[in-house]
């Protein structure tokens, strides 16, 4: 048994679950293995919203796997988020997901590759 924020967890699976699920943190996360501008993530990620890539980041950030930096020294207002390094250490259990995925598109039927 495991317990994160007073949340208990049966298992270690359901831990990295607590850290990665939702539908778009893995692959927030898989973007952010270099250190990317807010602008940057969106133009990489165009079919979530900026709502969502906006709350996703803010729980990434207080989950500590990223972290935020404000530029506003000079205009146009600058953010730039990267991986903490207890974020990084997600990087390879990402580059496995990722392989699986694409693995898994080159010999399933049900999936098509759109470029």
């Amino acid at each position: 048994m495991y317990s994160i924020d007073n949340k208990q967890f049966l298992c270690s699976t359901s831990v990295t679950m607590y850290f990665l699920g939702g539908k778009w943190k893995a692959a927030i996360l898989i973007h952010l293995i270099t250190k990317k501008r807010y602008n940057e993530l969106r133009k990489e990620l165009p079919m979530v919203t900026e709502r969502t890539l906006s709350l996703q980041l803010k729980e990434l950030e207080a989950d500590e796997l990223i972290s935020r930096k404000v530029y506003t020294d000079k205009p146009p207002l600058k953010v730039e988020y990267e991986m903490t390094a207890f974020g990084r250490t997600l990087i390879p259990l990402l580059q496995e997901i990722d392989k699986w995925g694409k693995n898994i598109a080159q010999t399933n039927s049900r999936i098509t590759v759109i470029k």
